[in-house]
């Protein structure tokens, strides 16, 4: 039978829960059972992963709005874990955001920068409508 863990989190739209939701990712990376990479690695990876994640479904996704809300859903099985960023916003094309480019005028600017962090961490990324708005899913083998 394979084990699976799932956790489900809905966070107020705001800036302020982001640290909290980092700490989720690292302490769960800490705690994997059978995991026999290097876990403070993969630690740092979640918290920067989800924090990510979180600032662009409040900022641009759910656009600062209070009375929206971001969802997450992390499951974890024998050999992936899986991170979910639900946001009630309009979407966009996750293929049509150009990897920043390393010049130092360019890296001044803002935007593109988080989605390029996420991919180079994960495994896959991918994102898609559902019902009710939109799903960031971030993939990463155990």
């Amino acid at each position: 039978m394979k084990n699976e863990l799932e956790i489900q989190i809905k966070v107020p739209n705001q800036t302020c829960y982001l640290s909290l939701i980092g700490r989720i990712g690292e302490d769960l990376a800490l705690q994997l059972q059978g995991f026999s990479g290097d876990r403070e690695a993969l630690a740092n990876q979640l918290n920067v992963v989800l924090t990510e994640a979180m600032v662009n479904a409040i900022r641009h996704a759910n656009a600062g709005d209070p009375d929206k809300q971001v969802d997450i859903r992390i499951t974890i099985s024998d050999n992936e874990l899986v991170l979910q960023v639900f946001d009630q916003g309009q979407g966009f094309d996750l293929n049509s955001i150009p990897d920043p480019g390393f010049d130092e005028e360019e890296l001044l600017e803002t935007g593109g920068r988080g989605i390029y962090i996420i991919r180079t961490l994960m495994d896959s990324v991918n994102y898609r409508r559902v019902p009710g708005g939109n799903v960031l899913e971030m993939r990463k083998r155990l």
